[in-house]
């Protein structure tokens, strides 16, 4: 058990310390290069030791962190010239010797020369912004930062911002038009005065919110110190073994303490910093923004504001101070304005609360097919376990449990197929994983787990009972990662299930460990120096017992769908410096003879069904929309252009089956969705069906050989 919980805590590690903090500012520790220098230098030997790669401290480790250091010192190409680069290029391939020599330079040179531009920037803001802008001139901006280069001089800097800015005012402009709108309840003909004559008055009160929100912007930026410079460094260095891994400062540390307690109050999202936003990587099942429902996975968060407050923009701040802001009491609104991956904006309320458990726990029903025949469905949200009641002999409510629980319900009801739902199961408990694989098989080897020293461990399931051996489907999508990869994988190994969904689940199939970095130290260095902060290390990866990794690859279904989220790119093989497939030799295993579907005919029906679904011919309409818009990154800088793109947004909602008055209504209700109404209006949970009826002729043949 200490092993499991051991993996447990790796397990949800990556995903959790993502949004871990407190609404409780935690200032740095005062500047003490010393003490920098001693983390600097136990980084470069505890990373190489302890990962699960043993990637040493080179001149290529230099270049993958300089990487990730430049792309988080200056993520939007906002303020550095190509000559500050330049400059910094020169420390691409040195980070390795300035550790080793003890004398670092980078984050000091990087600080320098943002800090420089930034005040340069701040008085181009006040001129761009006291020129004022012509609305209707027709100009674009490249909303990409991967698509532009480096500014090459003060005058192009300039011009960036000014489309920049002029865009901000826009969208406040109209922001402004639609408070008027809902003011004065005479929709039609405020919408048609935004695109005739310019309100004055509303074009300097939006004018004034622009400059008030970017005078915020550079003022923390000036705020972020040479310590937090520092730590934003070893990161850089640490997330270049792979991004599992990284160096969490004391206070990042404390905030992942009191995040595993439990004692925190939020909207139960789990974000993480990328290319200077805060996005959405999962949502929490049970959580107040899984009940609100509009959140989703990839979102970025823009702004947050209390109830009838003005919007904070957070694009500037560290994931920590972000979370501060969007964490609150219990009962309290929280409004953030967020920018799906394809571009349209939304502002979001939710009412802030404690995850409810039970939201969180394996639940099933039964489903009726075309002959009416019954089809369990059981849904497991995340594989969880109360460690913390197991240990002191407390009755605790477990994945295994509750799912052999459900199980004997549905097979009391005389169901003849499972439809087994993983979508957005971002994990948990390995120990689970296992042994909820044992409740459909007739015991075997699970998953091999491999450290760093090539030790490879087998889990198997040791009970040869299984509590359910009809036919088996398993549906999936790109959020289902660790845990649920364990139990799709064996189960497509085993023959036991028709794995269906997206292109392939997320793929992360590695373990990370937490070292404290003030243990071993010597009594001298721990009273000399403050707390020095932790790091997280992927120290195992997991393979299937065919021999190949759930990592970077993920599983990939037997039966692949359409989804509107296809044109993401999402999972472990889009992370920068995320550990490669590979595989070790299988293990042995005997294949299921029993009742199952048939591959090849369910890809043939499957085919069938999504050439006269509507609903899926919607989606895929509605994922070509979405592929074409985030691909065509040049955006309208003027005040037509604007409302002619969020017309045209509003129109391919409307096509991909968004009805917008039905949204309106579900929600201004608060009732929630029986599992029964919510199934009612999944697609996927319809095909699921479509394809346990096609597919039971088969079932039952195979089931009358055994």
């Amino acid at each position: 058990m200490r092993l499991h919980r051991f993996l447990f805590s790796g397990f949800l590690l990556s995903l959790l310390i993502s949004s871990s903090a407190h609404s409780k500012a935690v200032l740095s520790p005062e500047f003490d290069a010393d003490r920098n220098r001693l983390i600097a230098s136990m980084l470069c030997h505890q990373l190489p030791a302890q990962h699960f790669s043993h990637k040493i401290c080179d001149d290529d480790m230099s270049r993958a962190a300089y990487d990730l250091y430049l792309k988080q010192l200056d993520p939007r190409k906002q303020f550095l010239l190509a000559s500050d680069v330049k400059q910094l290029n020169e420390f691409a391939d040195k980070i390795d010797d300035e550790i080793n020599q003890g004398h670092i330079l980078l984050p000091d040179a990087g600080r320098g020369l943002l800090n420089r531009r930034a005040k340069e920037v701040e008085n181009m803001i006040q001129q761009i912004l006291d020129a004022g802008f012509d609305p209707n001139q027709k100009e674009s901006l490249q909303s990409d930062p991967e698509k532009i280069s480096w500014a090459a001089n003060k005058e192009e800097l300039r011009e960036r911002w000014r489309l920049s800015l002029k865009l901000e005012v826009i969208d406040s402009y109209l922001e402004e038009i639609e408070k008027e709108k809902n003011k004065n309840k005479e929709e039609k003909q405020v919408v048609a005065d935004a695109t005739a004559q310019i309100d004055q008055k509303l074009w300097t009160a939006a004018l004034e919110k622009v400059r008030k929100k970017n005078d915020q912007y550079l003022n923390r930026l000036r705020k972020i110190d040479r310590q937090e410079h520092y730590n934003r460094y070893f990161e850089a260095i640490a997330k270049s073994f792979d991004p599992h891994t990284d160096y969490m400062a004391p206070e990042s540390k404390e905030d992942f303490d009191i995040h595993m307690s439990g004692s925190l109050e939020g909207i139960g999202a789990l974000l993480r910093e990328d290319d200077g936003h805060i996005k959405v990587v999962n949502i929490i099942p049970g959580s107040p923004a899984a009940a609100q429902g509009q959140l989703h996975a990839e979102d970025s968060i823009l702004a947050v504001a209390e109830k009838d407050g003005e919007p904070l923009d957070i694009s500037s701040m560290s994931i920590r101070e972000a979370v501060s802001y969007i964490r609150g009491p219990k009962g309290t609104e929280v409004r953030l304005t967020i920018a799906r991956p394809d571009g349209s904006r939304l502002v979001i309320p939710i009412i802030r609360d404690v995850v409810k458990l039970e939201d969180t726990f394996v639940k099933s029903t039964v489903l009726k097919d075309e002959k009416g025949q019954k089809i369990g469905y059981l849904k497991i949200p995340a594989f969880y376990r109360d460690f913390s009641g197991d240990q002191h002999g407390d009755a605790s409510r477990n994945v295994t449990d509750d799912t052999r629980s459900e199980l004997r319900k549905l097979k009391k009801k005389g169901i003849t197929g499972l439809i087994l739902d993983l979508r957005n199961n971002g994990g948990g408990s390995l120990a689970d994983a296992v042994e909820v694989s044992g409740l459909f098989l007739p015991g075997g080897p699970v998953v091999q787990i491999k450290n760093s020293e090539g030790r490879i461990l087998v889990l198997e399931d040791e009970d040869k009972d299984m509590v359910y051996d009809g036919p088996m489907l398993v549906l999936v999508n790109q959020f289902a990662a660790s845990a649920s990869e364990i139990l799709a994988g064996a189960l497509q190994d085993y023959g036991r299930a028709l794995i269906v969904g997206g292109a392939h689940t997320h793929g992360k199939g590695t373990v990370q460990a937490l070292v404290d970095l003030n243990r071993n130290l010597p009594l001298l260095y721990r009273k000399k120096y403050d707390d020095l902060g932790a790091l997280k290390i992927t120290i195992q990866k997991f393979y299937r017992v065919n021999g190949s990794s759930t990592q970077y690859k993920g599983i990939v279904p037997d039966v692949v769908l359409p989804s509107v989220l296809d044109y993401l790119e999402t999972g472990e093989q889009y992370l920068d410096n995320s550990l490669p497939w590979d595989q070790v030799e299988p293990v042995r295993y005997k294949t299921w003879t029993g009742a199952k579907l048939n591959a090849t005919k369910a890809r043939l029906e499957s085919d069938t069904y999504l050439t006269t679904s509507k609903k899926f011919q919607k989606i895929k309409v509605e994922s070509l929309r979405t592929k074409q818009h985030k691909e065509d990154s040049m955006v309208p800088v003027y005040l037509a252009g604007v409302l002619q793109d969020r017309k045209a947004l509003k129109e391919a909602e409307s096509v991909g089956g968004v009805d917008e008055e039905a949204v309106d209504e579900e929600e201004s209700s608060t009732e929630k969705k029986s599992l029964d109404e919510e199934l009612a209006q999944d697609p996927y949970a319809d095909l699921s069906l479509y394809l346990m009826d096609n597919s039971a002729a088969v079932a039952q043949t195979a089931k009358n050989k055994k």
